[in-house]
């Protein structure tokens, strides 16, 4: 489970930026993670659970703002969400190679005292 340490690394960005801060108590996290990310959330929240212990974080909520997929065709000039691990344009049917989002494992923010 890499979600274990994705967020032990996550939590320890958000630890010392929070301390830069001069915060003593991390409320909460707020993540941004792609639908082709390879991460399960359910997976990074109960590794959350697990790592906050102890931690500035100790009582801090989590949230997940899941990001779609979106290519972009260089043949129509459309933006589209991929229905599979195909990337073919629903305009003109050319495969696309031009991945725009959909990868994100990204701390947004922090609600910190």
């Amino acid at each position: 489970m890499h979600e274990v340490s994705l967020m032990e690394s996550t939590l320890e960005i958000a630890v010392r930026s929070a301390q830069q801060q001069g915060a003593s108590r991390i409320h909460q996290l707020t993540l941004r993670v792609g639908q082709l990310s390879g991460v399960i959330p359910e997976a990074l929240e109960f590794a959350f659970e697990v790592v906050r212990q102890g931690t500035l974080a100790d009582q801090a909520k989590m949230v997940i703002e899941s990001v779609p997929a979106l290519c972009h065709c260089g043949h129509c000039d459309r933006d589209f969400q991929p229905d599979d691990y195909i990337y073919d344009c629903p305009s003109c049917h050319q495969l696309c190679s031009d991945l725009r989002q959909g990868k994100e494992l990204e701390l947004v923010s922090l609600e910190v005292s």
